[in-house]
């Protein structure tokens, strides 16, 4: 019998990628996101057949939407062998501006709670059968903050810490917890970045690494590793220069008023 991938986000980007890269390798396919259209015209410009995906609409920042789709997929295909909780925004932020708390918000009901309510339908399940993995797409965004990025890179963070907690209350269980961070990857939400982005990488590379570090169940992944030694690096440097690094950097774009 087939494996199942649950993939949040798949309508576009790392998610979409990674879609493809688990139907290469023989897995049905649970695919969410908001734009359900787009997911089903990907599907059928690739030749997917149309019996080895099932498509459910859910808007990750709404809960009880994320929820819903995570049931019906229970329902309908079984449980999942691979879960990624892939969903996510990134938006930049200047604290002093009222609006922008609210971007902080969503920021976070998306990429925090939205994950966590990703895996929440599926925990038991995977428990009870003692196998499994939950795969949380963090970024070396969370490793250090970054100026006119503070709700991403808090969110991330978040992502990080927070899979590290469920990976310990799970390990006795048999279900992984993996937790993956991308640098800059070529994707429509990076195209919109206004400064450098070094070792930037194709989708389809991205996907195929994070698909090996899934299969191989490793605990923490920096994707590509270039990305991981210039995170570490930064995480050492003194404050100061840090600081002083940064100073000038082109900053995330702002979501402009309604």
């Amino acid at each position: 019998m087939a494996r199942l991938a649950f993939i949040t986000g798949a309508s576009s980007g790392i998610g979409q990628a990674l879609a493809w890269r688990f139907h290469q390798a023989g897995y049905q396919l649970a695919l969410v996101a908001r734009r359900t259209d787009e997911i089903e015209a990907w599907a059928k410009s690739r030749g997917i057949d149309p019996k080895s995906y099932r498509i459910y609409s859910a808007d990750v920042a709404v809960f009880d939407s994320i929820l819903a789709a995570g049931a019906a997929c229970l329902a309908q295909q079984g449980v999942p062998d691979v879960v990624v909780a892939n969903a996510g925004i990134s938006i930049g932020m200047v604290t002093t501006v009222r609006e922008d708390l609210d971007v902080m918000a969503r920021t976070f009901a998306i990429n925090n709670i939205g994950l966590a309510a990703t895996f929440h339908p599926f925990i038991d399940a995977m428990t009870r059968r003692g196998s499994g993995a939950l795969v949380g797409i963090a970024s070396v965004a969370g490793i250090r903050g970054l100026p006119g990025h503070g709700a991403y890179c808090a969110s991330k963070a978040g992502v990080i810490s927070y899979c590290e907690s469920l990976r310990g209350e799970l390990r006795s269980c048999g279900v992984k917890v993996v937790t993956l961070s991308p640098g800059y990857i070529d994707t429509p939400l990076t195209r919109k970045n206004r400064y450098a982005m070094p070792f930037l990488m194709r989708a389809e590379d991205f996907a195929d690494t994070a698909f090996k570090a899934i299969e191989a169940g490793v605990s923490y992944r920096v994707i590509p590793w270039q990305m991981g030694v210039v995170a570490k690096l930064l995480r050492v440097l003194p404050d100061r220069l840090f600081d002083r690094l940064l100073a000038g950097r082109p900053r995330k774009h702002r979501q402009p008023p309604v």
